[in-house]
């Protein structure tokens, strides 16, 4: 029974369990598309990046000098339940109401469940959100202890106040939605009606401006890339949903498991724990009714949750709560390593296979380009390119129009230096010469087949810069470039490299 065993005990027994489980996760498991994209953020460092501020990249640098296998590069998400379950079970007795018992076994309890958490079993993919959750949650459990410390004798709660302005500054530099928790504090310090948090609330704001100020720089100099793509071309085309809430309130429910997300709303009330994650929660809310919340966008804000549930559950409660969490866990494991054991052929019949083969067997792709080492090399989207360059001697370009997101090709490659040269462009889907001779003098198909699938090889001879200018990346510059008059500009890449003679504004 585990309401006879020490939370604690349990989560000593578990912690090598699920780290071992996670280590070799994220050695088994080859690289993700976002993952090489941003890891080629870390190949070209930067104070920003086109769709994100520039925190994973600047990890992603630090980590590529010692190596770039999988496993070391996603280590700080491998780590990451392990860290903020520790750093909670610390900083739990310090945010206990006066009065609250059992503080060390609760400080148990708040670790097991913040290390088994759903997404926590599995996640060992690093992306944007890894620097984001490290400094949202570090962020809110400085304000937690400010905000409780508020009053007393001493002036320790102003620097708490300042160590969660320098985490909200951190989280800031690492994605949009760390305003979302920013504006949590606000709410939280209205609240409470004293002096000090407000004072607080200054402080921690205060540590948040040269983020911001960076970030304004950065952005005026490369096109508003992040404006361009956070606030304005993801959001063409977006309207009221019927589907969207639901899918959000499924996500939420999956994040935080059902008896989690009703015991914690079933115990709601005006404490800070409790409103730094339901005001978020509250704002995804009215996301969704017009797009699709993602569910790494939540996972900040669920050790708030968790702990919050271990402050006010009875040790019953919370013992019956961990049995759950570990069956759930142990679930996730048992089908996680069933997947891992089917051959790759399993998936033969989805829509998704090319893609897993192309994941799976990229080193053996690349091998077989080899013969074509003369060539400048190409994909013709984000994800494969960056998957391909992450197994290649040579750096694949994105060739052709690709989509709103994933556009810092568009920084890094000049195609004027590629006029009159051979380039390869690797495809997963049947193309015609016709879709290609528009931009070379002459064009070749090829076929490569790896387990099963047909990859199209495009060798394109003698690359049309003029006429590739003027129709793709005119295109590209009227979609995805086309800044407000209203933002100032102090340069932007992209339109003085092609388009000197026009400005890039609408």
């Amino acid at each position: 029974m585990l309401t006879r065993v020490s939370a604690k005990r349990l989560f000593l027994a578990l912690l090598p369990l699920t780290l071992a489980f996670r280590l070799w996760l994220g050695w088994a498991m080859p690289m993700t598309g976002d993952e090489a994209y941003f890891v080629d953020w870390g190949r070209h460092p930067d104070f920003g990046f086109y769709d994100h501020p520039p925190m994973v990249g600047w990890w992603l640098t630090a980590q590529l000098a010692l190596g770039d296998a999988a496993v070391w590069l996603r280590l700080s998400a491998i780590l990451q339940p392990a860290l903020l379950a520790l750093a909670s079970a610390w900083m739990l007795p310090r945010l206990a109401p006066d009065g609250a018992d059992n503080l060390s076994e609760r400080a148990g309890w708040a670790a097991l469940l913040i290390l088994l958490a759903p997404v926590n079993v599995w996640n060992v993919f690093v992306t944007t959100d890894t620097p984001l959750i490290y400094f949202s949650v570090l962020a809110a459990l400085a304000w937690l202890r400010a905000s409780r410390d508020d009053g007393n004798d001493g002036g320790d709660h102003y620097v708490w106040y300042a160590v969660a302005g320098l985490m909200l500054a951190g989280a800031v530099l690492s994605k949009y939605f760390a305003a979302l928790l920013g504006f949590a504090f606000l709410v939280h310090a209205l609240t409470l009606r004293r002096k000090g948090p407000l004072v607080g609330l200054a402080i921690a704001y205060a540590c948040t401006l040269p983020a911001l100020a960076l970030m304004a720089w950065w952005n005026a100099g490369h096109c508003w890339a992040n404006v361009m793509f956070n606030f304005i071309n993801r959001h063409e085309g977006a309207g009221l949903n019927a589907t969207t809430p639901l899918l959000y309130a499924a996500t939420l429910l999956y994040v935080l498991t059902p008896p989690a997300l009703w015991l914690w709303w079933k115990s709601r009330g005006k404490d800070g724990l409790w409103l730094l994650a339901a005001v978020p929660f509250a704002l995804f809310a009215l996301m969704s009714l017009a797009k699709t919340v993602g569910l790494h966008w939540l996972l900040g804000f669920v050790p708030l949750v968790l702990l919050w549930l271990a402050l006010r559950l009875s040790t019953i409660a919370l013992a019956k709560l961990g049995r759950f969490f570990i069956g759930f866990a142990a679930l996730h494991v048992a089908v996680i390593v069933a997947i891992a054991l089917l051959p790759l052929e399993t998936w033969k019949r989805s829509n998704l296979y090319d893609g897993i083969v192309l994941t799976f067997e990229t080193d053996k792709l690349i091998e077989q380009l080899r013969p074509f080492d003369d060539y400048a090399w190409a994909s013709d989207g984000y994800s494969n390119a960056a998957t391909l360059s992450y197994h290649s001697p040579k750096r694949f370009m994105v060739f052709g129009e690709g989509g709103y997101h994933a556009r810092q090709d568009d920084f890094i490659t000049d195609w004027r230096q590629h006029d009159g040269r051979n380039i390869l462009i690797l495809i997963k889907s049947r193309t015609a010469t016709a879709d290609f001779l528009p931009w070379f003098h002459e064009v070749e198909l090829k076929t490569l087949e790896q387990r099963g699938v047909e990859f199209t090889v495009v060798l394109g001879r003698g690359f049309n810069f003029a006429a590739y200018r003027d129709n793709v990346l005119a295109h590209i510059r009227s979609r995805y470039y086309a800044i407000p008059a209203a933002l100032p500009q102090n340069g932007c890449s992209f339109c003085n490299r092609y388009f000197p003679e026009k400005p890039c504004t609408r």
